[in-house]
């Protein structure tokens, strides 16, 4: 067998990620459904990535819009019906496409039959299939945990005069992984959706599935240490090492693997939202996850060179069993054109930041609307559905902004994404941006996006190569190196407003890619304010 042939599908792939409510509605109702993406199918494709990753579409009361699973083997009425997710199966891959789900199983909605039986006793057969514990003697919570949505990480219930544990909100109490049964029944979900035809999935928290069976308190992070970022919000003034991305986690990684290595060609890659140093112990190598990725560059604001030279240098390069997941961009974060550019929109942001994404080294994952260049949506108070939001406003408006609609036709009725009313509003600088007219604009951040991708896989130095960087003075210049076998690419980036100059090396050959101003002349590389390009070396 050929080196070749070894490379599993996702190293290296370009992963679309699809919230499924503000794709496209097709029964107007205002909220997305599975038709809706079935419809959209020739547009993912002609993107040319190689497969898509669904935010949840499983029953839930949405308190946490679908990542509070109230069934985790049915489909959420108002995605539509299982028949109608079997025929989505069928058709992406029908276009050469992979498809994977969103998993949620460190915690389920309060509405779920597990939860509903467990707090009526504390002797019923799932009994302990949560985190239930007993108050302290003056009725406070057993430990200091924090939830990440905030407030403490317990909730009273009378029924069983006791707390559960929640790690988000006090309506998705967490599983109890300590208990082999829920571990098995956990690893049953994931083998009925296999059994249906996915070809993986998206782990959410996948740092949280086991917590510290003793139940210690969370040590403070340190005064010394604390940013703003730590004080914008209480839960961040502790380090999370009992309550979630303990070292036992990892028989839970690895359980999961074991069920994905019983059928051909899966992935299984984990969100790592806290402690990164935990990530090599979760993922990577042939018994845990297949992959992953941490927030580094999902809650970066700086846009600084240092930002992604430390990630790999410090972070991945011990890691040599991970092949990393690379993202800036999903349905929790401040889209990327507006978190290091603000305002309402920037094309060349947009389109230097999709060709750094898809020059890192890494399985690439883009969110719906990274490929239009959408900004982030500024939402009124009467709009806002997402509870951090609902907690925090106007100082935070939580996730709201960046799940708004699709904008498909500039011209349509709610740019075409319903026939009745959103769910979240559609702004007038979105439907300008409009798939349909982007369509039509060979300088689009669309056109960009398609022409980039394909042109990655052109050059598999791009796809599965390795990565090193070379060091730059200040905080402008970002260069590195890709790598595989005989074929060498240089890829230079000005993450400044400014224009810097760059001295390319005496071998550089051919310009492959490029976005903004790039003159080459005798003197060297003069690169415009956020341009970037890439040579053959």
């Amino acid at each position: 067998m050929s080196a070749e042939s070894k490379t599993p599908w996702w190293q290296g792939a370009v992963v679309y990620q699809i919230y499924p409510r503000s794709f496209l509605d097709t029964n107007g109702d205002g909220v997305g459904d599975l038709k809706g993406i079935e419809k959209k199918l020739d547009y993912v494709a002609s993107l040319g990535v190689d497969a898509i990753w669904l935010s949840p579409i499983y029953p839930s009361p949405n308190r946490d819009f679908g990542y509070d699973v109230s069934d985790y083997v049915g489909i959420a009425p108002e995605m539509g019906t299982m028949a109608d997710f079997d025929r989505l199966v069928r058709e992406t891959h029908a276009r050469g496409l992979k498809l994977i789900l969103d998993q949620v199983l460190s915690h389920t909605s309060d509405q779920h039959p597990w939860f509903q039986e467990s707090l009526l006793s504390r002797n019923n057969a799932k009994a302990d299939w949560y985190v239930w514990a007993e108050a302290r003697e003056d009725g406070t919570p057993p430990n200091n945990w924090l939830a990440a949505f905030g407030g403490a990480a317990w909730s009273w219930h009378p029924l069983r005069r006791q707390y559960y544990f929640h790690k988000f909100l006090k309506s998705q109490p967490k599983l109890n992984f300590h208990n082999p049964d829920v571990v098995d029944a956990c690893m049953d979900v994931l083998r009925f959706w296999l059994d249906r035809g996915v070809d993986g999935f998206r782990l959410d928290v996948a740092n949280s599935y086991v917590h510290d069976e003793h139940l210690r308190d969370n040590p403070p992070v340190p005064m010394a240490e604390r940013t703003f970022a730590n004080w914008a919000h209480a839960p961040r003034l502790q380090r999370h090492i009992y309550d979630a991305n303990t070292p036992d986690n990892e028989w839970a990684m690895k359980r999961v693997r074991k069920v994905m290595d019983e059928y051909d060609d899966r992935l299984a890659f984990g969100e790592f939202s806290e402690e990164p140093s935990m990530f090599g112990v979760y993922a990577g190598g042939m018994e845990r996850l297949h992959t992953g990725y941490t927030f580094d560059f999902l809650e970066d604001w700086s846009f600084k060179p240092q930002v992604f030279r430390t990630y790999f240098d410090e972070l991945l390069m011990p890691l040599d069993h991970l092949w990393p997941c690379v993202t800036f961009s999903n349905h929790d974060i401040v889209r990327p054109v507006t978190r290091w550019g603000g305002g309402q929109g920037d094309d060349a942001l947009a389109k230097l930041a999709l060709l750094l994404l898809l020059t890192l080294k890494g399985t690439a994952l883009m969110y719906q609307g990274e490929e239009l260049g959408l900004p982030e949506v500024d939402l009124e108070r009467k709009w806002i559905k997402d509870p951090v939001g609902d907690l925090y406003f106007p100082f935070g408006k939580g996730r709201d902004g960046c799940r708004t609609p699709m904008p498909w036709g500039s011209k349509a009725y709610q740019a075409g994404f319903t026939t009745g009313t959103p769910w979240l509003p559609i702004p007038d600088y979105h439907a300008v941006r409009a798939a349909d007219v982007q369509e039509k604009s060979p300088d689009s951040v669309l056109a960009f996006s398609r022409d980039l991708i394909a042109k990655r896989k052109r050059h598999k130095a791009l796809v599965t190569g390795d990565i090193r960087f070379i060091e730059s003075d200040g905080d402008a210049i970002l260069a590195f190196e890709r790598v595989s076998g005989t074929e060498k690419l240089l890829c230079v980036f000005n993450l400044s407003r400014e224009e810097f100059g760059y001295d390319l090396p005496s071998g550089a050959g051919e310009q492959i890619l490029s976005v903004g101003p790039v003159a080459r002349g005798a003197s060297g590389l003069k690169l415009g304010p956020r341009a970037a390009a890439v040579f053959a070396l």
